[in-house]
């Protein structure tokens, strides 16, 4: 895409703000075109042609990353740069939910029910409870989280394991087709987006139902609430599978440009299983929040 060449590695990790901006316009764009020219499949089509716009930026991204596992060898400085890719990551995913939370918020009932008709029949299937990446890949319906039973051991269980699926899914994605993540990522931020607008459409109504009419500091408040239910377990778990996307990307761009057994080779791939180690980590904290935490405010 045009926008992509005013964003290369060097300068999306020394400004990883920028992307926000930019994961807003793809979103904005896919959702517009997806819903222009293949309106019946706007659901679908939407998400792909985000990550279309995504695909060089997230590749080329990693490529750099695997660059630098061949100049440095040791770990802590390693993880430290990687963090500068991974923050873009983020807050590229961030203007995708924004995007897709706007998108949701704007849109008649309509033509509401066509561009986003996958994501709320996933939400659907979860019937209820918190919603998590792992539930809109994995089983959702098999996933969904009784309020009753929040809070308990076998609900933390439940989802570590399902988080951990999605994870190597993100490692696969990523070294079978290079950027392969950011579908998986991007799937699950227009169904987020999704979720956080039905929550605050779902609550606005009934202020207004409650008040008469809704003040703005009302409509802002919901949309503050609507962001921070699934930020709070969400940041890390996001952060979770862009890391072990990144371990896959680095693995696959590796396999491609050194020999196995080189001493190239093994530095990059003592990298990858770091990112992992940390990736799993991040999904441990993710799962304690969702269960532990986020129940307590919502």
């Amino acid at each position: 895409m045009v926008l992509e060449s005013l964003f290369g590695p060097k300068k999306a990790e020394k400004k990883p703000a920028r992307l926000f901006f930019l994961g807003l316009i793809y979103a904005s764009i896919g959702t517009f075109l997806g819903l222009w020219i293949f309106k019946n499949q706007a659901s679908l089509v939407l998400v792909f042609l985000t990550v279309m716009a995504s695909i060089p930026l997230v590749f080329r991204t990693t490529k750099y990353e695997e660059e630098k596992d061949t100049k440095n060898t040791k770990e802590l400085i390693l993880l430290k740069s990687h963090s500068r890719a991974l923050a873009a990551f983020m807050f590229l995913f961030f203007g995708f939910v924004l995007a897709f939370t706007i998108w949701y918020l704007l849109l008649p009932d309509r033509l509401l029910q066509i561009t986003f008709n996958s994501q709320i029949e996933t939400i659907r299937s979860i019937n209820g409870g918190i919603i998590t990446v792992s539930q809109s890949i994995i089983s959702p319906a098999a996933t969904s989280i009784d309020s009753a039973a929040t809070g308990s051991t076998s609900v933390f269980v439940q989802i570590f394991s399902n988080n951990i699926k999605v994870m190597l899914f993100c490692i696969f994605f990523s070294f079978f087709y290079g950027a392969g993540a950011i579908f998986i990522l991007t799937w699950n931020a227009s169904v987020i987006g999704t979720a956080i607008g039905t929550f605050i459409r779902n609550n606005i109504a009934t202020l207004a139902e409650k008040t008469g009419f809704l003040k703005i500091g009302g409509y802002f408040g919901i949309f503050s609430l609507g962001l921070l239910r699934y930020a709070i377990h969400g940041i890390p778990e996001i952060l979770a599978y862009f890391t072990a996307g990144l371990a896959g990307g680095i693995i696959s761009v590796a396999v491609i440009r050194h020999d196995f057994g080189s001493s190239s080779f093994k530095q990059v791939l003592a990298d990858s299983v770091d990112l992992i180690v940390l990736s799993i980590g991040l999904v441990f904290f993710a799962a304690i929040l969702e269960v532990y935490i986020t129940p307590i405010f919502f």
